[in-house]
């Protein structure tokens, strides 16, 4: 089961996201061109991350999933919270992390995806 610690570093292991702390310090909000991808609960012993989703796929992965529920605090239409308690594999929050992630970033403008790419290659 993943600690806060390695979702935090996963999260972060994503092209140009950042940390920022808009709702205080204890919740890291996880940006890409300042567009929120996920979300980390501020509780260190319960970890939840609420995670961008495709409504369709959202509503599949609360049907499917005890530990996947609506998003706290956001549309739930399009967020989710994940609950980091071992009944999802390791492999899959990283999945469900890797969409979030793609997702956000495939709405980019061109230009920021390009910014994004050429920070990276340099």
């Amino acid at each position: 089961m993943l600690t806060r610690e390695e979702v935090r570093t996963y999260i972060l292991s994503q092209k140009g996201a950042f940390e920022d702390f808009p709702f205080g310090e204890d919740v890291p909000v996880f940006k890409v061109a300042n567009k929120m991808f996920a979300l980390l609960n501020g509780d260190k012993d319960k970890v939840s991350i609420n995670l961008k989703s495709d409504p369709n796929e959202a509503l599949y992965l609360r049907d499917s999933f005890e530990a996947i529920i609506p998003g706290y605090h956001m549309n739930k239409k399009h967020w989710n919270t994940v609950y980091v308690d071992g009944s999802i594999t390791d492999d899959m929050i990283k999945e469900l992390i890797d969409k979030s992630y793609k997702l956000v970033f495939s709405k980019l403008k061109k230009s920021e995806k390009e910014k994004i790419e050429h920070v990276l290659d340099s």
